[in-house]
């Protein structure tokens, strides 16, 4: 483990182990790490202003996979920007309810059994969130390459524009589910949605669980990447 306080910059390293974000504008960048198991590669823990770019996320040898390259672990931390990494062989690549993800390239899932598999993914929250410009390439048929769900939380105010996406059961997940209220604010626009590992882009479809009826929801100028036609969303 390597635990990271307040105004650290942990950078240029090859870390066997998790790094722990927990405090206040804490810089994370262009490490090496290898974890494996039930675990997360770095962790943010009540932090605030984190940016965490150009690092590789991966397994330990032998591992079937990572279970979280990048988490907020209690769901509080707050201002960070996860930037142009490489993350693979995780069962989630991002797990976090809001910040802004950019320019990160998640792909190579890794599973076990039991698991659901996410490239990014959000259990509620209506703080903003931007999800812009990946490329996400979930080649397991379950779960998704994007989600939102309302496991613990409504969602709202999401932005998922501008990514690269490809398998899961569905591709992105739009957040409905009404267990804590309707979605607002919600929009998936100007993303291209890949083919490469089911016909439909996901398994069962593109997307499900979009709610148009929203307040400020809008699916708008998302299409298939080999053809340029319009995909529902």
């Amino acid at each position: 483990w390597l635990q990271a306080s307040s105004g650290a910059v942990v950078k240029n390293l090859i870390v066997s182990g998790p790094i722990n974000v927990g405090g206040s504008n804490i810089t994370v960048s262009n490490n090496r790490v290898l974890v494996s198991g039930e675990n997360w590669g770095i962790g943010l823990q009540h932090s605030s202003n984190a940016i965490i770019s150009d690092n590789e996320i991966g397994i330990l040898g032998g591992s079937p996979r990572l279970m979280v390259g990048i988490k907020d672990i209690y769901g509080d931390s707050s201002g960070f920007q996860i930037l142009r990494n490489n993350i693979q062989n995780t069962q989630t690549g991002v797990q976090v309810e809001e910040g802004l993800i950019a320019d990160n390239y998640i792909h190579d899932m890794g599973y076990a059994p039991g698991d659901h598999v996410n490239g990014t993914t959000s259990n509620g929250g209506t703080t903003m969130m931007t999800i812009r410009h990946n490329t996400i390439l979930n080649q397991i048929d379950q779960t998704d390459a994007i989600s939102l769900f309302q496991d613990f939380g409504n969602q709202a105010n999401r932005l998922i524009t501008d990514n690269l996406v490809a398998g899961g059961g569905y591709t992105i997940y739009g957040g409905d589910g009404r267990q804590f209220g309707l979605t607002s604010n919600i929009k998936i626009t100007n993303n291209r949605f890949s083919n490469i590992y089911y016909p439909k882009g996901g398994y069962f479809d593109a997307a499900a669980y979009f709610d148009p009826t929203g307040v400020g929801n809008v699916a708008s100028g998302n299409y298939w990447d080999n053809n340029l036609t319009p995909v529902s969303v």
